[in-house]
C-alpha cells in the first residue's frame, strides 16, 4: 500500500514576515514630517545659502541620499523587523523639537529631525535596517550648523593660532612683526586675523569632503576615520599658511592686495592645496599599509 507524504507547512513564525508599509502610509508620513519641519528646514537652507561658514550643508543630504542609493542591494535582502523602540526615539525627537521651539534654540530643533528619522526607521523597518543606514544618518549631523556659543569658542582660538604661526614664521622671511592678540602689526600695515580668517569655514568643509573622499576611495573603516581626523590639522595648517602669505603680500607687493580678489583667491588656493594634501596622505597610507590582496 503506497503512502502519500504530505509536506508540513512551514511554521508560522518562520513564514510570516511583516508586510512593507503601503505607499500611501509612506506618503502620509512624509507629508506630516514636511509640515512639522517646514520652517526648520526653510531656515536651515537659508543659513546654508547666506552663511559661507556652513555652505557645505547643501552637499551633506545629497551625499547621504547617494549612500542610501548605493546600499539598495543590501537593504533589499533584509527582512523587516519593526521594533517598538522606534516609538521611544520618536518621543525623544518630539520632546527635543518642543524644547527647541520653546527656547528658540535652532540647534535642538534641527537635531530633533535626525532623532525622528531614526525613530521612523527603527519603528517601521527595524534595527537591522538602521545599522546599514547608520553612516548616512550620522553624516547628516554635518549639515546642522553648530551653536553660536560653541562656534565662538572654536573660532577665537583658531584666530590666535593663525596669528601666532604667522608672527613666528614671517620674521624668518625678513618681515618684522609685532603681535597683539589676533592683530599682526607689520611695517606696512596692521593685519587683523578676523573671524572669517580663523579657518573654521575651510575646516568644516574639508572635514566633510574628507569623509566623502574616504567613503568613495577607501574600503577600510580605520583609514576612513584617519583621513577624516587628518583633515582637521591639515585645514589649520593651510589657514596659517594663508595668513603668512597675506603678510608677505602686504610687505613685498601691495597692502591693497591683502583684501578683495587676491585675498579670496588665496583662500581658494589653500583649500585646493588642502584637498591635494588629503589625497597625498591617502596615497602614503596605501603604500605603507596596503589593503590585503591589493598590490601597489
Amino acid at each position: 500500500m503506497s503512502q502519500v507524504l504530505l509536506a508540513e507547512p512551514p511554521a508560522q513564525s518562520l513564514a510570516a514576515e511583516p508586510a512593507r508599509p503601503p505607499a500611501w502610509q509612506v506618503a502620509v508620513l512624509s507629508g506630516l514630517l514636511l509640515w512639522l519641519y517646514a520652517s526648520t528646514i526653510y531656515h536651515l537652507v537659508g543659513q546654508w545659502w547666506h552663511d559661507p561658514n556652513f555652505s557645505h550643508g547643501f552637499f551633506v543630504p545629497l551625499f547621504s541620499a547617494f549612500v542610501v542609493w548605493q546600499e539598495r542591494p543590501r537593504l533589499a535582502r533584509l527582512q523587516l523587523q519593526p521594533s517598538w523602540w522606534g516609538l521611544l526615539l520618536l518621543a525623544v525627537g518630539m520632546v527635543v523639537l518642543l524644547v527647541g521651539r520653546m527656547g528658540a534654540e535652532l540647534f535642538l530643533s534641527r537635531s530633533s529631525l535626525l532623532l525622528v528619522l531614526a525613530g521612523i526607521i527603527v519603528l517601521f523597518l527595524g534595527w537591522n535596517f538602521f545599522r546599514i543606514l547608520l553612516f548616512p544618518w550620522a553624516f547628516l549631523v554635518l549639515m546642522i550648523p553648530i551653536p553660536a556659543i560653541v562656534f565662538n569658542q572654536v573660532t577665537f582660538p583658531l584666530q590666535l593660532l593663525a596669528s601666532q604661526v604667522a608672527s613666528t614664521t614671517l620674521p624668518w622671511m625678513g618681515v618684522p612683526v609685532l603681535r597683539e592678540g589676533n592683530v599682526i602689526v607689520l611695517p606696512a600695515m596692521a593685519l587683523q586675523v578676523a573671524e572669517a580668517c580663523s579657518g573654521i569655514r575651510s575646516l568644516m568643509s574639508l572635514a566633510t569632503l574628507a569623509i566623502i573622499y574616504g567613503y568613495l576611495m577607501e574600503s577600510r573603516v580605520s583609514v576612513r576615520v584617519f583621513l577624516a581626523l587628518a583633515s582637521l590639522p591639515v585645514a589649520v595648517a593651510a589657514n596659517s599658511l594663508r595668513v603668512v602669505g597675506t603678510g608677505l603680500l602686504v610687505q613685498y607687493w601691495d597692502p591693497d592686495k591683502a583684501q578683495g580678489f587676491f585675498h579670496e583667491f588665496q583662500g581658494w588656493l589653500m583649500f585646493v592645496a588642502s584637498l591635494l594634501m588629503i589625497y597625498l596622505l591617502h596615497r602614503v597610507v596605501c603604500i605603507f599599509w596596503p589593503e590585503k590582496g591589493v598590490e601597489l
